[in-house]
């Protein structure tokens, strides 16, 4: 069976994460399940999802960080194949059926990918819209949210790191990169990702703190030393 499980963690994400469910449902390819993870939300996160019905399956924990959701949430998901979005992002309609493609052909990567296309929310700041008019256009992105990867190939490289604030993704990739996994970009532009107050500034400056150790940590692993922290 090729059926997807889609997993969606959220931290008082209240304000997008309706539309970010609704860009999974309106997929081509519909996904066999949606997996919303609450980590610990103060605002109605919980609620927005559990709005959905059936649509959606819930879960609500306490406040560990996003690694922990999406780990949660792996462990729950009955999907042959993972896709993760962040609850601020859209996906395109086609990105699951592209990606599929792709991953049932002969000689198929272990994990493919798609391009990224920044856009500004509407209530960002006017400071900010000015500094980000000129945002990166649509460009390769080896982000969670543009991934597909079957169950067995993600399980090569295991869980995301729990102590990584922000950087949990790139950390995984850099481990699926070292374990020999191969992965292909595919042309078209599959995720929208959402430029908005939250996570311009003080989110810049976390991921420049966590990809210094996880840089340091990958460099270790391949050295044969003890990892970095």
């Amino acid at each position: 069976m090729n059926e997807i499980s889609v997993i969606v963690a959220v931290y008082n994400g209240e304000r997008y994460l309706r539309e970010a469910i609704e860009s999974i449902l309106a997929q081509t390819a519909p996904p066999l399940e949606i997996l919303v993870v609450d980590d610990g939300s103060s605002d109605e996160s919980a609620a927005v999802a559990a709005g959905f019905g059936e649509k959606v399956r819930c879960y609500s924990r306490p406040h560990e960080g996003v690694g922990a959701a999406l780990n949660f949430g792996i462990s729950q998901a009955r999907g042959d194949f993972f896709a993760f979005l962040d609850a601020d992002d859209l996906w395109c309609p086609e990105k699951l059926a592209r990606q599929m493609v792709t991953l049932l052909r002969p000689a198929a990567p272990d994990m493919v990918f798609g391009h990224a296309e920044p856009f500004l929310s509407p209530e960002l700041a006017a400071t900010a819209r000015k500094n980000t008019a000129a945002a990166n256009p649509a460009a390769p992105g080896f982000l969670k949210g543009t991934m597909l990867i079957p169950r067995g190939a993600f399980d090569q490289v295991g869980d995301f790191d729990t102590t990584r604030r922000l950087g949990d993704f790139i950390d995984w990739f850099l481990r699926a990169r070292e374990a020999g996994l191969t992965s292909e970009m595919l042309p078209e532009v599959v995720l929208k990702r959402r430029i908005h107050d939250a996570n311009t500034v003080t989110v810049e400056k976390h991921l420049q703190t966590d990809y210094v150790k996880i840089l340091k940590a990958s460099l270790d692993r391949r050295r044969g030393g003890t990892p970095g922290t």
